[in-house]
Order: structure tokens, then C-alpha cells, then sequence
């Protein structure tokens, strides 16, 4: 048996992990759409594949996490994901990348669940909150993924064996740390969906991880465009680099900052942080205002979801692996279904009116949190 430190560290790989396969992909975006020559509108409805896998991935996800220890679906997850990233980069038209996104999102979805459900298993074991230092790693692992992209685009080095690289990577890793994750952590109750009125506590938190994953999705596939397109710099990542990085260094100090001044407050910190971010690169669209009105952004969204998290597995409706199944799904929905919106959005109007959608959702995080501690 291993113990719960050695569990942590390795947990905490495949959470870095996740984030190198994810930031890999959406950072090469604009490099998708100019090789398919796809409008904002097209990308946007190409995008619209990965919500529908992950909503269609929700049986599957909590079947796994209920059916095997948690860090079955993980490795399973990581070895799929592997397989279907490359194929983004091989894609030749809009058809076989909708497919190629879609396998991609459904190995992501279940990687997440079961991170997620070994991630609040193992916060139940320690005296002090651990939570947001899992998701600074995948913020971290983003971090990476995005400064190995802006090299190999500065190096001129293709999609195709960038992505190859990664898949790689994911596979060697997978092998050799799955052994010494939490083992006997399958819920014996709690694991099925109860369908009729819902639950308000999870509709609440799933509410508020919805408006945050919009803004993380917008952020993950538009900010390189933005930097593109309406600030005009040929190295495009820096938005997005600087995006992650903040988030990641908030996600770091979200544990302490959550104990000091506690989750309600905290997240109308985080809203704030969002309006006036976007607020800052849609009225002033030079590339130091942009880059700075980005971190608050990256400040802003970092803590809403781990927090969100940990108060899914209080639910005392259903087990952590099924509420944080219920509630990625908000999440997952926002995170991909708010760059299709952005795309439309742009194409109606422009891509500094669409962005304004994001402080929207990032505000509108006051009134639903207010919502949901007056049930507590």
C-alpha cells in the first residue's frame, strides 16, 4: 500500500498531464482553422462536437467511476486520449476533425471524472484543503503545453508531430505511474442518477462551474486568435500563456486564500477579477492592456472550480464520483459549448463584442453563489 503522499504526487502527474494533452491542442486552434481555411462561424460549429461527446460521455464517465477504482478510468482515459489527439493534427477537412474531437472530448471526459473523484477521496484523507493544488497542475501542465507550442511555432515545426510528441509522452507516463495511485475507492451507494425535480444543490453548483468553464473555454480556444486577429502579433500564444499562468499561480494560493477569507467571498472575488479582465482587453485592444486584463481573467477563473469540487463531494444525495459526474457536466458543457458561441457571435458582430460575453458569465457568478450558500 502506498502511502497517501506517494498517492498525492502521482495523482498530481496524471492532473499535469491532462493539462500539457489539452493546452497542446486548443493552442494550435488557429493553426487548425487557417489549414481548413474555417471562418469563425465554421470553427464554432466544429467546436460544438466535444460538448455533445462529453454530454453524451456523462453514462459512460459514472458507470466507470462506479463500476472500478477510480484510477481504472484514468489510465484507460489517458491511453484513448493518446490515440485521438494526433488525429486532430491529421485531420485533412471540417469532417474528420469533428470525429477527431469528438473521440477526444469522450477520452477527456472520462479522464476528468475520475480524476476528479480520486482528487476529493484523497482531500477527505488530509487535515488541510489540497484541492487547488490539483488544478494549479493541470493549470501548470497547461502552462507547458502552450510555451511547447509557441516554440515549436516559432521553430516552424508542424501540428502533426507536435501532437504525435505529446501522445507520446502521455502513453510512457501512463505506464509507469498508474501502480501507485488510490486504490478500494469505489462508493458502495450514491452512484445512480435520481431523476424527477432537481437537486438544487448540485443544479446550484453546477450552475456556477458552467459560468466559469464558459469563460476557461473562451479563453483556452479564442485568446490565441484574439491576440491574432485584433491585436496583431505574429506570435499568437502570448495571451494564452500569460492566461495560464496566472491561473495556474492563483490555483496554488486558492487553498490559503479560501481559509482566510472562505468560498463565498471568494468567488465574488473571482467574478470581479473576470469582468473587469475582459473589460480591460475589449476597450483597450493594445497588447500590454490585453495581456494584463488576461491575468485577471486567469485570476479570476482559477478557484471557482476546485472549489466548486470540493462542495460537490459534500452532496449527501450522491457519491463524489456521481455529483462531480453531475456537475463536470455543467462544466464541460460551458467549457465547450462557450467557444461556439464566441464563433457565432464574431461572425454577427466582432470578436471584441463577442469577447464581452465572457465578463457576463464571470458576473453572473455573484448572484448564483449567493443562491447556493443560502441552502447551507
Amino acid at each position: 500500500m502506498h502511502s497517501i503522499n506517494q498517492q498525492r504526487t502521482f495523482l498530481s502527474v496524471f492532473f499535469f498531464l491532462s493539462g500539457v494533452s489539452f493546452s497542446s491542442w486548443t493552442s494550435r486552434i488557429p493553426t487548425i482553422r487557417a489549414a481548413l481555411d474555417l471562418n469563425e462561424a465554421q470553427l464554432g460549429s466544429i467546436l460544438l462536437a466535444m460538448p455533445l461527446s462529453s454530454i453524451i460521455g456523462l453514462p459512460l464517465s459514472g458507470w466507470l467511476v462506479s463500476r472500478f477504482d477510480s484510477r481504472v478510468p484514468v489510465a484507460a482515459g489517458f491511453v484513448a486520449n493518446a490515440f485521438c489527439l494526433p488525429l486532430i493534427g491529421l485531420a485533412q477537412n471540417s469532417y474528420v476533425l469533428v470525429v477527431a474531437l469528438f473521440l477526444y472530448a469522450m477520452s477527456m471526459r472520462v479522464i476528468n471524472i475520475a480524476m476528479n473523484t480520486q482528487a476529493i477521496t484523497l482531500q477527505k484523507r488530509f487535515d488541510r484543503k489540497i484541492n487547488g493544488s490539483f488544478h494549479g497542475l493541470w493549470s501548470t501542465g497547461g502552462i507547458v503545453g502552450v510555451s511547447f507550442t509557441t516554440l515549436l511555432i516559432a521553430l516552424d515545426v508542424s501540428i502533426t508531430p507536435h501532437l504525435l510528441v505529446v501522445a507520446g509522452v502521455l502513453l510512457v507516463v501512463t505506464a509507469c505511474s498508474y501502480r501507485f495511485m488510490l486504490r478500494g475507492d469505489r462508493a458502495p451507494a450514491g452512484n445512480r442518477l435520481a431523476l424527477g425535480r432537481p437537486d438544487p444543490y448540485i443544479l446550484y453548483l453546477g450552475l456556477l462551474v458552467f459560468l466559469a468553464a464558459i469563460c476557461e473555454g473562451g479563453m483556452f480556444d479564442w485568446s490565441g486568435y484574439y491576440f491574432q486577429k485584433v491585436i496583431g502579433v505574429k506570435v499568437f500564444t502570448y495571451g494564452y500563456l500569460v492566461f495560464m499562468v496566472c491561473m495556474a499561480l492563483s490555483r496554488f494560493l486558492s487553498d490559503r486564500i479560501i481559509e482566510r477569507i472562505g468560498m463565498a467571498t471568494t468567488y465574488v472575488l473571482s467574478a470581479l477579477c473576470i469582468g473587469f479582465g475582459i473589460s480591460l482587453a475589449v476597450l483597450f485592444p493594445q497588447f500590454w492592456p490585453a495581456l494584463v486584463g488576461f491575468s485577471f481573467v486567469g485570476f479570476g477563473t482559477a478557484s471557482v472550480v476546485p472549489m466548486t469540487y470540493t462542495l460537490a463531494g459534500a452532496s449527501t444525495r450522491y457519491s463524489p464520483g456521481m455529483a462531480i459526474s453531475l456537475i463536470a457536466t455543467f462544466g464541460i458543457v460551458g467549457v465547450l459549448a462557450g467557444p461556439p458561441l464566441i464563433g457565432y457571435l464574431a461572425h454577427a458582430f466582432n470578436l471584441r463584442v463577442s469577447f464581452t460575453a465572457f465578463a457576463l458569465a464571470g458576473l453572473l457568478l455573484i448572484p448564483v453563489s449567493r443562491l447556493f450558500f443560502k441552502l447551507k
